[in-house]
């Protein structure tokens, strides 16, 4: 048996019985879609019954439309990520606006402003951010934020967007910067890095974060969490042990952290349970 079977079993072990979303993974990437069959059956073994994919250009949106059409469990947010917005021009967040009206797209994004790499111009991010949240107000949707070392930046161009609702994914900024966000009205998702033995700084972020501000989510397939940090390609049904360290840090059972983060997800994403 392998290692991934391995860790499907300490899960069965050790759960209670559950009902949990990924809020946020790729299903279009070649290390899951190749075993996409597998990869969901894993989920939804694991409990992870419904799940978000992220498109991040506008082939990877397209991608994203069509995975998400043929499975009932499915939903996706389209976008252009920074880092891939080099390319990107205004015609593209146009072609985006076509697509967006279909059922399956939930949200816009993830966009938003990266600093760490000098791969875009700040400026040319921005723009293509600022058009993005145009496209979302105008959609009433909400948007998946990606933002890295520009928390100040990405926060004044929000505040132009008032009534858009965000949610800022994969967390890993300092407690200041949390309380920015969570000040500012928006949620934080936390992925991986939550579990491993040298984060206690962004552990403390997840307990100064109320549970029903927070998501959960993998990043799939980036970011693999404790236990399974050794399986290099993360899956949705690896988000429970995130779920598992957040209800520690909160001092509750997992299953209100389950029932929490999954009311959160539907909510902000405002996928309809009657549908699915």
């Amino acid at each position: 048996m392998g290692a991934r079977a391995h860790a499907i079993d300490r899960m069965a072990e050790t759960a209670t019985p559950r009902v949990m979303i990924d809020s946020h993974c790729h299903l279009t990437d070649s290390r899951l879609h190749d075993q996409l069959t597998d990869v969901l059956a894993r989920a939804n073994s694991a409990g992870v019954t419904r799940i978000v994919t992220i498109g991040t250009d506008l082939e990877d949106a397209i991608d994203a439309i069509e995975l998400s059409r043929t499975h009932d469990n499915l939903r996706c947010a389209i976008g252009i990520h920074p880092n891939h917005s080099g390319d990107a021009q205004l015609s593209d967040v146009a072609q985006l606006r076509g697509l967006q009206m279909d059922p399956s797209v939930l949200a816009i994004g993830e966009m938003g402003l990266d600093y760490h790499y000098d791969r875009v111009p700040p400026d040319h991010q921005r723009m293509i951010f600022e058009a993005q949240l145009q496209l979302a107000r105008d959609a009433g949707k909400p948007v998946v934020i990606h933002c890295r070392e520009a928390v100040n930046d990405t926060l004044a161009i929000l505040k132009n967007f008032a009534s858009i609702r965000a949610v800022f994914h994969c967390f890993t900024g300092t407690a200041d910067e949390a309380r920015l966000i969570l000040d500012a009205g928006y949620l934080l998702g936390f992925t991986g890095p939550v579990t491993y033995k040298n984060n206690d700084d962004l552990r403390a972020v997840v307990k100064l974060t109320p549970l029903d501000r927070l998501l959960v989510e993998t990043d799939a397939p980036y970011l693999s969490p404790e236990p399974v940090r050794k399986i290099k390609t993360n899956e949705p049904s690896f988000v429970v042990h995130t779920a598992g360290v957040v209800a520690m840090i909160h001092g509750v059972e997992l299953g209100e952290v389950d029932r929490a983060t999954t009311r959160n997800t539907l909510a902000f994403y405002g996928w309809d349970t009657k549908a699915t």
